[in-house]
């Protein structure tokens, strides 16, 4: 069901309260903020109705607007805008967040959460997640829509611009406003704003922006996105039989690691043989953790590095082979490592406008993975309640994102391909014995 009616009810912008000090005007972004995906990272938080959220609308609206501001106060980079001088920074300057509230004509159990449609949660969100702007400094880098069902459910949207924010930091931002509207005082917000350019120094990186753009707009206007469910007994299943599978070594894979080989095999068993010599699963690795003496766990930015796992196109590959690779290429990512893929970077940036370089691009399928696993998405307290959904709705094609369910044993993936694709990934016999999903019409 993609035909809903949504009903604006007011647009307006909030702006961080305190104001930001003047010495604070400035946000640099690093390298790896140049080199984020040109998207917003889409968020959607999904709430049971309660007689308080229903009968007190107006009182719960100021609230999350008071709150916001607040919030924004320690976020204050979430509320400006990048230079239209210099596009390595962010100017500070209070421009404000975009705020939307939006009245549903249906109840949220029928619309969204039986089966949800990526066409329907777009329209929940408070702009395209895909959307260009011919001037990035007209970009808002923060948006928020909070959705009012009939049935009293409320979902609230979040748009955060990747060149500020990777997921770790989207959900560092929500957890802090949640806590914020629910009345907490103690806070953390120590290390929100942390200057990553001495670590990532920015570079002149149009060229690789480029291809990385080139990239994702390949089969963009054919591509569909769809949520696979991996439920807990299955993918505790998953990773004994891929465990079982080894010989050398006993290894058992972790949820990510199991349902990633799964996904990778399946797109890899589309392809006809011989037609392309590699297959790449790329996945961002949070760096906060690897490199915690230098780095705040709650720092805002792009603080993550992509490791990539490679398989050459064989018949009837392991999912012990791949999940291995997998695992070997995530454990690679140490400090010294990171600073050195830092230094590898540069030299791709210098050689992005290269025939050699181009080429090399094209001559492999990737996939990418990107697992918001383990964030607090499902502490999300307004202080109604925590959330019994959480969903994203970026739609890109060979990308997928992995969230937890709600009891944080399985995990859903959203996977984006082309419709082709879509109907082959549906038939393959190992993603029928491990997920649920709604088939493919036609």
């Amino acid at each position: 069901m993609d035909m809903i009616k949504v009903q604006i009810i007011s647009t307006e912008i909030i702006k961080p309260s305190p104001s930001t000090s003047p010495h604070l005007k400035t946000f640099n972004l690093s390298l790896f903020d140049q080199l984020a995906p040109p998207v917003y990272v889409p968020i959607l938080l999904f709430y049971s109705p309660t007689d308080d959220l229903k009968n007190h609308r107006k009182r719960w609206s100021d609230h999350l607007k008071k709150s916001l501001s607040k919030t924004l106060a320690h976020f204050y980079p979430f509320a400006g805008q990048i230079r239209k001088d210099d596009a390595f920074t962010i100017d500070c300057n209070d421009r404000g967040a975009t705020y939307v509230e939006a009245q549903i004509e249906a109840d949220m159990s029928d619309v969204v959460l039986n089966e949800p449609e990526i066409n329907v949660l777009q329209r929940l969100l408070p702009c395209d997640p895909l959307e260009k702007f011919a001037d990035p400094s007209s970009r808002v880098i923060l948006a928020v829509q909070v959705n009012y069902f009939a049935c009293g459910g409320v979902a609230i949207g979040v748009c955060i611009s990747h060149v500020i924010a990777d997921a770790s930091a989207a959900a560092s931002f929500i957890k802090s406003w949640a806590k914020t509207a629910s009345g907490v005082n103690d806070i953390d917000v120590n290390g929100v704003i942390y200057d990553c350019t001495s670590l990532f120094p920015p570079q002149d990186s149009t060229e690789l922006q480029q291809l990385m753009e080139n990239k994702i707009k390949m089969g963009q206007a054919n591509c569909v996105m769809k949520r696979f469910l991996f439920d807990g007994s299955k993918i505790a299943a998953l990773r004994n039989k891929i465990s079982m599978e080894q010989k050398e070594c006993f290894y058992r894979p972790t949820r990510v690691e199991a349902v990633s080989a799964l996904i990778w095999g399946a797109s890899m068993a589309m392809e006809k043989t011989g037609n392309i010599p590699m297959h790449v699963a790329v996945f961002p690795v949070n760096l906060r953790k690897i490199m915690n003496a230098v780095l705040p766990e709650l720092c805002i930015g792009n603080i993550y590095q992509a490791t990539m796992a490679t398989s050459m196109m064989e018949k009837n590959v392991k999912h012990s082979s791949l999940a291995g690779k997998i695992h070997e290429s995530i454990k690679r990512m140490k400090e010294e490592y990171v600073r050195k893929r830092g230094e590898y970077l540069n030299m791709m940036i210098r050689k992005s406008n290269t025939d050699e370089q181009k080429n090399g691009l094209e001559a492999v399928v990737s996939f990418a993975f990107s697992s918001w696993c383990r964030f607090p998405f499902y502490e999300t307290d307004f202080g109604w309640g925590k959330p019994i959904w959480v969903g994203t709705a970026l739609r890109m094609n060979k990308l997928v994102i992995l969230l937890d369910t709600s009891d944080g044993q399985g995990i859903e993936a959203w996977i984006g391909l082309t419709e082709e694709e879509m109907k082959k990934l549906e038939q393959d016999p190992e993603i029928l014995a491990y997920a649920s999903f709604r088939p493919s019409k036609g």
